[in-house]
């Protein structure tokens, strides 16, 4: 049998119901491709984690790790990530780790902050590129907007930091509440584009400092992640690209109201280099 903590990454502190679910098994090495698809379909979250091997070289401590959503692997997952930074620091013991993922290795701090276990990841190298124009224009038929809509200090881009994530940031507060989308036709788009993380939409609350988030990612029952640290990286590498913000910078995101789970993510934009996204996580009742 194996064991399954569920976990829930980014709540909002004091929110009862706050955070993006994700499995985590934290004894993996004996499971094939296959097993791991389909427990992260039978757990049903956006992604479940898997430690295929932890190995302590006296420096570090190396952790070969997995992500897997329930209908394909994913190269990288944050809110997973910190999900099962905290669950080692819970059985380990805080520390440096350094999370070996198929998009590149993340470092990996945890503490414990006024007793709560606390874990921030240092993307990959990011980077920032231009979205197609065609391709915007699909994307947003898909959002039911128009280029009008959209916030002109913070222009479309595709970003990177562990996934690609299309980011588009929507100027009224109402036009962003507001918006729908076809799960099927977004799920195909995504797939077309090899977008393998989530479709970001922004809407600045303090231009450079705080943004609230809804992040897409049509898999199953799930239409939008409630939180997404690879999405929150990446914002961080767009607007640092975009020089909305002056680095190092700190910056809130606010995630996961539009879906009954409100979360927050805290992400570090330095000069140059790797974003920094930092969270709490907290176990979830076992089923």
């Amino acid at each position: 049998m194996v064991d399954v903590l569920r976990m829930t990454a980014f709540p909002e502190p004091g929110a009862a119901d706050g955070g993006n679910p994700a499995g985590v098994v934290l004894e993996a090495g004996g499971l094939d491709e296959a097993a791991m698809l389909r427990l992260a379909a039978e757990v049903g979250y956006s992604e479940t984690a898997f430690v295929r091997e932890i190995v302590d070289d006296g420096a570090v401590r190396r952790v070969r790790i997995r992500y897997f959503s329930p209908e394909a692997e994913v190269p990288f997952c944050g809110h997973a990530t910190i999900a099962t930074a905290v669950a080692l620091a819970e059985r380990d013991g805080a520390g440096e780790l350094l999370f070996e993922t198929p998009a590149g290795d993340v470092a990996i701090a945890t503490s414990t902050v006024d007793g709560e276990p606390t874990a921030a990841f240092t993307s990959v190298e990011p980077r920032v590129t231009p979205l197609d124009d065609a391709v915007l224009g699909r994307l947003l038929d898909l959002l039911g907007l128009t280029s009008a809509q959209l916030d002109p200090t913070h222009p479309p881009r595709a970003a990177f930091a562990g996934n690609v994530h299309p980011i588009v940031v929507v100027a009224d507060r109402a036009t962003f509440d507001g918006f729908g989308f076809d799960p099927r036709a977004m799920r195909a788009l995504m797939d077309e584009q090899g977008w393998a993380g989530t479709v970001t939409v922004l809407h600045p609350l303090v231009a450079g400092a705080v943004y609230e988030a809804r992040n897409l990612f049509p898999v199953g029952e799930i239409t939008e992640d409630p939180a997404t640290g690879s999405a929150a990286a990446s914002t961080g590498t767009y607007l640092r690209e975009l020089g909305v913000l002056t680095p190092p910078a700190e910056v809130e995101i606010r995630q996961g109201a539009h879906v009954g789970r409100p979360s927050l993510l805290r992400v570090t934009v330095p000069p140059t280099g790797g974003i920094v996204v930092r969270g709490t996580a907290a176990a979830l009742p076992r089923p």
